[in-house]
């Protein structure tokens, strides 16, 4: 992650050599979906999202720098089942249920776009853990501390950086953390450098605030974190976005269904899951609504 910043923080400055007309900008706000569905996986019920970022925009807004935090706050990551059993924690001793983890989610995110193209980073954090960094060598993981990875990603948008419609695609690779594969004749781990690449397409009725979206995204090898031993096609989603835009405001309502075609799921992946709500878990098929408000 150390050497993306400072490959970010570089281009940056490429940026502003360049002496064009750079002004601040931030993006604020939060959403509240029924479901916390991630790239085709199941990952909890109803959430609160709270987003927010800051940078500058540059060359009409042609250039964009932006660096925040997205977080996920599940209401079934703290779903409480009277009667269900517990069990010892061998460290503590203390007695643990099951049934009411609380594991609220922390992305720390940084991207830079250059008219259509697009290069970021995004550093997942799962509180209930210990350790926030994930940039430790492979040697040291042991495949029991799942709380924090780092990819890095690209894309481009074929529309340019603001058009409303157009074909994109993006690439993101896991480069730290707890994405392990062990070697069939050693046993010793070596990085699995897990993948996600997506195609999609949106179309947007700009006169009635409409945006219609389909997205195609597949895990191209052996994966711990989407739960694949091979090529998987995990993701194919269709989505309808309606926004309304007010003085300082802007509301949106959404629609998503997602369809997991390979059955990749959080049941046969690395990452932690929320308490409850096993079987949707491994359902194929999921569908999310939300409320976002942004200023």
């Amino acid at each position: 992650m150390k050497k993306v910043l400072v490959t970010l923080t570089a281009l940056v400055a490429v940026v502003l050599s360049a002496k064009a007309e750079v002004e601040f900008a931030y993006d604020a706000g939060a959403e509240i979906v029924s479901a916390y569905i991630w790239r085709g996986q199941y990952n909890g019920g109803m959430s609160f999202q709270p987003d927010v970022e800051i940078g500058f925009d540059a060359a009409d807004e042609k250039i964009q720098f932006r660096i925040g935090a997205w977080a996920n706050i599940g209401g079934s990551d703290n779903m409480f089942k009277k009667g269900a059993e517990t069990y010892t924690d061998p460290e503590s001793g203390d007695e643990i249920n099951p049934n009411t983890r609380f594991m609220p989610e922390l992305d720390v995110i940084g991207s830079l776009s250059l008219y259509g193209l697009s290069l970021g980073f995004n550093h997942y954090y799962y509180f209930g853990g210990s350790n926030f960094f994930s940039w430790r060598p492979v040697a040291e993981l042991d495949g029991s501390d799942n709380t924090s990875t780092t990819e890095v990603w690209a894309g481009y948008n074929f529309g340019g950086l603001h058009d409303a419609s157009g074909v994109y695609f993006n690439w993101y690779t896991t480069v730290a953390g707890q994405d392990l594969v062990y070697d069939a004749n050693t046993g010793d781990p070596k990085r699995a450098w897990s993948s996600y690449f997506e195609v999609g397409y949106d179309y947007t009725f700009e006169n009635i605030g409409l945006t219609l979206g389909a997205v195609v995204g597949m895990t191209p090898w052996e994966s711990p974190i989407y739960g694949n031993s091979k090529f998987a096609v995990n993701n194919i989603s269709l989505k309808i976005n309606k926004e309304w835009e007010f003085d300082h405001v802007t509301l949106d309502l959404f629609a998503q269904g997602s369809l997991n075609p390979d059955g990749v799921n959080k049941d046969n992946a690395v990452l932690p899951k929320a308490a409850g709500d096993e079987k949707l878990y491994n359902q194929k098929l999921n569908g999310v609504i939300g409320l976002g408000i942004w200023f």
